[in-house]
């Protein structure tokens, strides 16, 4: 049987095409969309689906997945920047748009720190109220000012995580512009002008923040509803590369503990990582919205973010920098490449897989068999993978759930097996 679900090739998507020094002014001339990194105001937003053996290596993160039904959302980009590497300075702020906005921390958050020792990577963090979305590529050049590399990144930030994949290969095609034609910022610009969002007044302006969109939110979205952006592959591959362990880190996800995961860069596949686990953890019954916190994205991060999550009861993040993994105060569970582990002794019992562990992974990878056969017999059927997975753990999630209410509600609330013949109940 062909595996067809597993094509797109998330993990390989490691570093995209090395950057050459400029040898001709190609992008002068090149095309005139936002996807081609050409200049003034695009005809076409780059095409939303293709078939994927048609994308290059770095068109794989431009695979989208799909909103809700009748979802559509407009174009809320508050910001542009590049962020360079200065050998004497480190990492700074090079331009933004607008020039007032507050970009402190912006330089590490797009720019992860190893990334000398790669070509190219993309980074999801958090900054604020706002999401971003950066790409950054490293360049050979014969400068012994530069110390023989070309270091930058381009990146935006936006309300809502779910829009940013539009501008991923907008970003790929400008960064590289910007390492070979350093200080024309003309295509970026008229990208602001084109896409830039109005904001709300801020603290001090009579106003208050904009809401910040968490994805997925438990509050906000119920599935089919949810809004799903995560490139084609993402949750299958997420599943494959953490194996039985996926129901570890779909307890830890549920009980809303704080999960970092280390990898050295590219941190790119690292955040989608990120995203996958916090859709083990959704909730769709009414009325438990508010009784529980979010699972809260944050994507990448660094030490600048630790005054930050001190104060978080709740996140999933990453982080290339190994010095966290000492600052236990910060986590409740660490996940370093395929090993997840626990300083907390009420949790060790959790790392354990049990029988029913087992049981659910046989259940989740049979229907995921089914459905790869329904594909290639059926031309006209064709459901997404990704969203077998995200129903799954969501229907585990609501039976969890229905079962603490019935028990809230009884006379003697006592929980016993009873509750949970088929090991429902992990604790």
């Amino acid at each position: 049987m062909v595996e067809r679900g597993d094509a797109a090739p998330l993990l390989r998507w490691a570093e995209g095409p090395a950057v050459s020094p400029p040898q001709a002014p190609e992008l002068q001339a090149g095309g005139r969309g936002w996807g081609s990194g050409g200049g003034g105001r695009p005809a076409a937003e780059p095409p939303r689906r293709r078939e994927r053996e048609e994308l290059g290596p770095s068109e794989v993160p431009l695979q989208p997945g799909r909103l809700g039904l009748g979802d559509v959302e407009e174009d809320q980009v508050v910001a542009v920047f590049v962020v360079t590497f200065d050998p004497r300075s480190g990492n700074m702020v090079e331009w933004c748009l607008p020039q007032d906005i507050d970009l402190e921390g912006v330089e590490f958050k797009s720019m992860a720190s190893g990334s000398h020792k790669i070509q190219s990577d993309f980074i999801y963090f958090r900054k604020g109220p706002f999401f971003g979305l950066a790409c950054f590529a490293n360049m050979p050049v014969e400068s012994e000012l530069e110390r023989g590399a070309r270091m930058k990144s381009v990146g935006i930030l936006s309300p809502s995580y779910t829009l940013l994949y539009r501008y991923m290969h907008f970003l790929e095609n400008q960064v590289r512009h910007q390492l070979e034609t350093p200080g024309h910022y003309s295509h970026l610009a008229a990208f602001y002008e084109d896409k830039k969002g109005v904001l709300h007044a801020g603290p001090g302006r009579g106003g208050s923040l904009p809401p910040v969109y968490w994805l997925p939110s438990i509050h906000r979205y119920m599935y089919p509803e949810m809004k799903i952006t995560h490139p084609a592959g993402c949750m299958s591959q997420f599943i494959k590369f953490f194996g039985e362990q996926i129901l570890i880190l779909w307890k830890f996800a549920l009980l809303r503990k704080r999960i970092l995961i280390f990898s050295p860069p590219p941190v790119g596949v690292v955040c989608y990582r990120v995203y996958c686990c916090c859709c083990l953890a959704n909730v769709s019954l009414p009325g438990i919205g508010g009784t529980i916190p979010e699972s809260k994205p944050f994507f990448y991060v660094n030490v600048a973010d630790i005054e930050s999550l001190e104060v978080e009861v709740s996140y999933v993040a990453c982080t290339t920098e190994k010095i966290f993994e000492e600052k236990r105060e910060l986590y409740d569970v660490y996940v370093d490449n395929q090993n997840v582990k626990t300083h907390h002794d009420h949790l060790q019992p959790l790392l354990k897989i049990n029988s029913a562990d087992r049981e659910k992974y046989r259940r989740l990878n049979e229907q995921r068999q089914m459905l790869l056969y329904s594909q290639e017999v059926e031309e006209d059927y064709n459901p997404c993978e990704e969203d077998l997975f995200v129903l799954f753990f969501l229907e585990q999630n609501n039976r969890i759930f229905q079962t603490l209410l019935e028990v809230s509600a009884s006379q003697d609330k006592t929980l016993t097996a009873e509750h949970a013949p088929d090991g429902l109940l992990f604790y």
